[in-house]
């Protein structure tokens, strides 16, 4: 088992989420940059589905309670093995007894632990992430903290003959500050002004440290709504639509001068504007984006969001190869 001796900052399990529950009001959870966590699983040969943890700019304090191999992935982080420097993107093996610590990231705010054979937290509905929200999944439904303790599974066969396997450099993600953010436009979009979607496509925005796995906040231009939009309601305001049900990575407008993008564990619907929506490769750059953060949100096609999706699924099976060939 995993034994924690100090929870860190925000630390939860996660999978790949919770799916075909969104309609009940259900979000999906799972790891908020799932490149980063799959490629720890491809790391270990695991099933990319094996739940891991997901930690928030500081980790916790983990002790091992047996011998087993282990994958780092995610935002830039120091981390230690009995106070050794443990390398990222690598495969390591750890002994019992071992402990596993850290240091606050340098770049990025989500890093992720793959154990082999995964955590093994009971399933709720067909899935082990953590929804703190409704106290569902992971670990109680929690954040992890001391005294926590984690069954994780048997290493996998052959598990000790991957270590230091590790993911060639051009896989690894750059953290940079500022990033573009692809947005399929649509939805309840004809309720912002033309010329409010013209401030929206050529401004620059911030995140604001109000942002977490729910949504992400931006600042940083004012956005004027549509005046002579019909009525959706009697006293509904500019940025009022009749609810209707949100995607994962919709862009609201709940006011002139902030958007804001819903991300794994956001609410299923409601009523404000929402201008597009965040195509799903780039989700995992929002969820590394620290406050302060800048960014601009670029528009492209449904058929070339489709294809950026894809490139992202050849891109991880290609680097499956290469760990296949490695090992």
């Amino acid at each position: 088992m995993l034994r924690i001796r100090e929870g860190g900052l925000w630390t939860t399990v996660q999978d790949m989420g919770r799916q075909g529950y969104y309609h009940l009001g259900l979000p999906p959870s799972g790891a908020a940059d799932k490149y980063s966590f799959i490629i720890g699983n491809l790391l270990l040969g695991n099933p990319v589905e094996c739940a891991g943890l997901e930690m928030t700019l500081l980790g916790p304090v983990i002790e091992f309670g047996k011998k087993t191999s282990i994958a780092l992935t995610g935002a830039s982080v120091q981390a230690f093995i009995n106070n050794r420097p443990l390398p990222m993107w690598e495969v390591v093996a750890v002994d019992e007894g071992d402990v596993l610590s850290f240091r606050f990231c340098k770049k990025g705010v989500k890093s992720y632990l793959c154990v082999s054979g995964g955590i093994q937290v009971p399933e709720v509905l067909g899935s082990r992430s953590t929804y703190v929200l409704s106290r569902l999944g992971g670990h109680e439904g929690r954040k992890l903290g001391v005294g926590d303790e984690l069954m994780i599974g048997e290493p996998l066969p052959g598990a000790f003959k991957q270590i230091g396997k590790r993911v060639p450099v051009e896989f690894i993600p750059e953290w940079n500050d500022a990033k573009n953010l692809r947005v399929v436009m649509g939805i309840s979009g004809n309720r912002i002004s033309d010329e409010g979607i013209k401030t929206f496509l050529d401004s620059e925005w911030i995140v604001s440290a109000e942002s977490d796995r729910v949504a992400y906040r931006y600042m940083g231009s004012s956005i004027s709504f549509e005046e002579h939009a019909p009525p959706f309601g009697a006293g509904s305001s500019s940025s009022n639509v009749v609810d209707f049900a949100y995607p994962i990575g919709a862009l609201m407008v709940p006011n002139e001068g902030e958007v804001i993008v819903l991300l794994n564990d956001a609410t299923s619907g409601g009523g404000f504007v929402t201008i597009g929506t965040v195509i799903s490769p780039d989700l995992d750059l929002i969820a590394q984006s620290r406050p302060m953060t800048r960014c601009r949100f670029l528009t492209i096609t449904v058929d070339q969001a489709i294809q950026a999706r894809m490139e992202r699924k050849k891109q991880l099976m290609r680097l499956d190869e290469i760990l296949k060939e490695q090992g």
